[in-house]
């Protein structure tokens, strides 16, 4: 029995980190994609830097943890396979909007797919509803508007501080972005990164091997930095063509001021162990700056298709995880039958993502992108 055990927690491990790793990579667009867009920072550079960064975040807070460890759910009647199933609905979910372009948030992907995985085995029992709303629903709602607010006030200033910003004042932003985008992925680390440490932490107390309520062993943390870290290092190209030009053709100005809002809010919310989504708070915050400089320059199309991601990522992969905890209740075929799918899925996205690529070399060529081929025109209103 106990064997049984060790190979099931063992299986969800990994899957926690591969989730991890397609965190990072659907996830670096939000430290980088302004720095790259504005020429502030080569990209490769720019994700290199990220991920040394989000490494270092991911050692400086663990409140965040906690509120998935033991806050979301009741970790008394959660089971490793259960963090399976709500892992696949994340990780299908990351992949699937990370194909086309689309900024969603990889952290409710991960609350969605563990809520619908446990309500179907355990029941309402197994979630706190309250946590969920408290430190999930209310800070997605308010974070990005927040965040959007803050980097349009800072646009307009830097403007008015600075009329020449996009010609002869634009070096010194620049300069600016290579420290405000290291200060998103350092937040960036201290929010996400322990988004996993707090599922593996779940998982071990569920299987028995580590006492209830109690944080993240070490070991953990550095899997789960490292994790994240590779995954930033790998690029994400993808979303991160969207947010540097797809949303809002950034200027310098703009970046340092989304960035600098950016972070702020990141650094609040971990502290506060809030489940913020950081791709909400980095879109909004690169929307604000698009309205601070001029409204009629963002791409409202874009803008409206992320705000529907977003709303139908949670939801989306709660299904998903849900599904993949009613096979897995069929006992050890169905968790296999469970492992296969998801496989299948993976290779299914990254064959299709083959045919094509976005790389370092092409991501300023967002007119390429799905999401982004035919953006509405400006609207005024």
């Amino acid at each position: 029995m106990l064997t049984s055990t060790l190979v099931i927690v063992t299986i969800v491990i990994i899957t926690a980190l591969a989730f991890d790793f397609t965190n990072g990579f659907h996830d670096s667009a939000n430290a980088m994609a302004t720095s790259v867009a504005t020429g502030a920072l080569k990209p490769r550079v720019a994700v290199l830097i990220a991920a040394v960064l989000n490494v270092a975040g991911a050692f400086m807070s663990t409140e965040v943890a906690k509120t998935i460890s033991s806050g979301m759910v009741d970790d008394t009647l959660v089971t490793p396979v259960m963090v399976f199933a709500g892992l696949s609905g994340a990780i299908l979910w990351n992949l699937l909007t990370w194909l086309l372009g689309m900024p969603s948030s990889s952290s409710h992907a991960l609350f969605g797919g563990l809520i619908g995985a446990v309500l179907v085995s355990a029941g309402v029992a197994g979630i706190h509803p309250d946590v969920i709303v408290s430190k999930i629903l209310l800070p997605a709602l308010a974070a990005p508007i927040i965040a959007g607010i803050a980097a349009a006030v800072a646009t307009r200033l830097a403007y008015r501080i600075a009329p020449k910003a996009e010609s002869g004042s634009a070096g010194i932003f620049r300069h600016g972005q290579t420290i405000s985008a290291s200060l998103v992925a350092l937040a960036h680390g201290t929010s996400d990164g322990q988004k996993t440490m707090g599922i593996i932490t779940l998982v071990l107390v569920a299987g028995g091997f580590q006492a209830s309520g109690t944080g993240p062993q070490m070991w953990v943390i550095i899997a789960a930095g490292f994790a994240i870290g590779l995954g930033t290092y790998s690029g994400g190209w993808r979303i991160m063509r969207t947010l540097g030009k797809g949303l809002v053709d950034i200027k310098a100005p703009q970046g340092f001021a989304a960035e600098t809002a950016t972070t702020a809010a990141i650094l609040a919310s971990s502290h506060l162990g809030f489940g913020l989504s950081t791709t909400h708070v980095a879109s909004g915050s690169i929307m604000g700056s698009g309205v601070g400089r001029d409204a009629s320059a963002v791409r409202w199309g874009v803008a409206g298709r992320m705000v529907i991601t977003w709303l139908v990522t949670l939801p989306a992969a709660a299904l998903v995880g849900a599904a993949a905890a009613a096979i897995t209740m069929l006992g050890t075929v169905g968790v296999g039958l469970a492992l296969a799918l998801l496989i299948a899925g993976v290779v299914t996205v990254m064959v299709i993502a083959s045919r094509n690529k976005v790389t370092a070399d092409n991501v300023h060529d967002h007119h390429e992108v799905a999401v982004t081929s035919s953006p509405a025109a400006p609207s005024h209103a």
